[in-house]
Order: structure tokens, then sequence, then C-alpha cells
């Protein structure tokens, strides 16, 4: 069984470990929002096509976070993100099938809140595999270590991640996926050099963010989401190459380059 806190030493090895940072004692700086509120029952503002794109346009010059907020009280973030009628239009059944996991692969879900995907993640990958869980709140990182712990999830390694840097190691992730965390990362370009390293020559990264317009669910404010136009190009600027992929979500799209 894997630790539930470690370096990245003790789960990769010492030769992907160089630099000294570790993946859960880095001291992180708490940056702004990893997550979007996904309480049922709040709708999005409306805007025009012309506004969404100039919107676009502007996060493509700007590339900071579209939203900042504190995510310590974990109580409140459990009963968001964990709320049972989730499932019904997150689809975390589809969205994991849609990432192509395989038993032994490495996944990082960066922004992963109060570990949502965790458990469909752990079985994806198996006995063999390892879930990264990313945060940059350490009240959120605890409480994936004892989620994992209570589910019994032995290859969730729950990580304190930094505003500027995942924390993930060198060449070993296969999937990288970001669930309304992408539009919450200041200095995108500046990112995603980052954590491009930390991909295997074949990994690939998805992102699932809001669709603009009037929703039923997700952030009430327009300018809080983030343009898919944009996303693509930033990962493309970045290097990355956009893959094709069904659009099934009914509030969200998702995004995967590899």
């Amino acid at each position: 069984m894997l630790p539930l806190l470690c370096t990245v030493g003790d789960v990769f090895g010492e030769d992907r470990a160089r630099g000294g940072e570790t993946l859960a004692e880095h001291p992180g700086q708490i940056r702004g929002d990893q997550r979007s509120d996904t309480k049922s029952g709040i709708k999005s503002g409306t805007q025009s096509g012309e506004q969404a794109r100039k919107r676009a346009a502007d996060h493509i010059r700007s590339d900071g976070a579209t939203s900042h907020r504190r995510f310590d009280d974990v109580e409140h973030w459990r009963k968001i993100f964990d709320d049972p009628a989730r499932d019904r239009w997150q689809m975390p059944d589809r969205i994991v099938a849609a990432l192509s996991l395989k038993p032994g692969m490495t996944v990082a879900d960066v922004g992963a809140g109060t570990g949502y995907f965790l458990s469909r993640l752990s079985k994806a990958v198996g006995d063999g595999g390892t879930v990264l869980a990313v945060e940059v709140e350490p009240n959120l990182v605890e409480h994936m270590r004892d989620r994992a712990e209570a589910q019994e999830l032995g290859n969730v390694v729950p990580v304190l991640g930094s505003s500027d840097n995942p924390r993930l190691p060198r060449a070993a992730v296969d999937v990288v996926l970001f669930v309304d965390a992408y539009h919450h990362v200041d200095e995108r370009r500046a990112y995603l050099p980052i954590l491009k390293r930390s991909l295997r020559p074949d990994g690939r990264v998805a992102i699932i963010e809001w669709k603009a317009g009037s929703q039923p669910v997700g952030p009430k404010e327009e300018d809080h989401k983030l343009a898919r136009e944009t996303v693509i190009a930033e990962m493309t600027g970045a290097g990355f190459t956009l893959i094709p992929t069904e659009d099934f979500l009914p509030h969200q799209y998702l995004v995967i380059f590899e």
C-alpha cells in the first residue's frame, strides 16, 4: 500500500525527485479558487456571443484566474462538491471512461477538491496504478487523506501543490485531469510547461470547464467561465495537440490534449 502522504522519491524513485520538493509537506501558497460553485439551482447570467468572444480574447491576453476564493471550510465545500445530485449532470463514469485509463497508470486530479472523482479513478488504474490528488488548500489535502483511508483507496496519494506548480513528479504521469479547476490557475502560460514536464511521452491532459450562457448549475457570473477557445489556444500554444472528443456533458465542455 502506498503511503497517503509522501515525497516524490517515495512514490517514483529519487531520480524523479530532484530539487528536494515533497508532495505532501511543501508549504504551498493558498491561491485562488480551485473549484467553482456547483450547487444546483444557481443560474448563470446571459451574455451575447460577441461578449463571449471578447471575454475569450481578454483571457488569452491575460491568462489569469477568472475567480478567487478560499477553500479552508471543508464541510461547506463537501456539501457542494459531493452533493448526490451532482452525479446526474457531472456524469463521472462517462468522464473516467473518456480518459481511457488502464490498470497500472498514474493519473493526477489537479484541483481535486474534496475527492469527488477519487474512488472512480482509483478503480480505473487498479492496485498497480496511482492517483495523485492535488490541492493547494491543506485542509482539503487532509480531508482527501481521511477519505482515502476510510474508503480503503490504497493507491491514492494526496498532494499539497503550490499556486504556480502542481508538484507532480517528472515524466511519470499518464493523464492529468482538471475538473472546473483550470480557470482558477493564474499565469497559465508559465504553469503549463511545468505541467507538461510531468507527463510521460504519450501523456494526456483532460480539461472540463463550464459552458457559456445560462446553466442550471455552476457559477452565475459569466466572467467566471473560461471559453473553450481560450483553453484550446493556451494548450496548443504550450505545445499540446487537441484530440477529438465527444461532447456529452450538458453544462460543461470536455477537451483532451496530448
